[in-house]
């Protein structure tokens, strides 16, 4: 009977004393606490992400519409102060040339294509990539250094402008 009874005591005391049983009698948290918590930390972690990842967004959203409106204000700027920019809807458009750029550097605008052809071959000749525009009205413009960002190629008019690839009156062809 002792041992009977010392084999109900040693059971009984694995049943009670299991860990959130020794935990509660610390003054510890349970294991269904601790995994409460733990899912709770877990949500906040993720609310601070999201938070991350919205304002990452909201800020590349508002670096767009900047860059957006810094390059119409170059446009209008340009347009008022040299006149150096053109959108070829304003020569009656393009009639058969195709581009592929978004701008363009003009360094000569012709009524013949013989002159177009000639002002092709020295720039060419001085290495640019140079192709001939033909607008609807008849006018042929020699274009070279395409681009699709208007700060490059302003920089690169001012780089060339006023040398014997690009007069002092080149002007910028905006492809739209």
């Amino acid at each position: 009977m002792k041992k009977s009874l010392i084999m109900v005591l040693a059971l009984s005391v694995l049943a009670v004393s299991s860990c959130d049983f020794v935990r509660t009698l610390a003054g510890r948290p349970t294991q269904a606490r601790l995994d409460q918590m733990r899912a709770e930390r877990n949500r906040l972690e993720e609310a601070r992400h999201q938070a991350v990842l919205d304002s990452m967004a909201q800020v590349e959203k508002q670096m767009a519409d900047s860059l957006e409106a810094l390059e119409k204000h170059l446009l209008d700027s340009l347009t008022q102060s040299q006149g150096t920019v053109l959108n070829p809807s304003k020569l009656g458009g393009l009639y058969t040339t195709k581009l592929e750029s978004k701008y363009y550097i003009v360094v000569g605008a012709f009524r013949t294509r013989s002159n177009a052809e000639n002002k092709l071959k020295s720039c060419n000749a001085a290495g640019y990539t140079a192709t001939i525009v033909s607008f609807r009205n008849g006018l042929l413009a020699v274009a070279i250094c395409p681009s699709n960002s208007l700060d490059e190629t302003l920089r690169k008019l001012k780089e060339i402008r006023g040398t014997e690839v690009c007069p002092q009156d080149g002007w910028i062809l905006i492809n739209s």
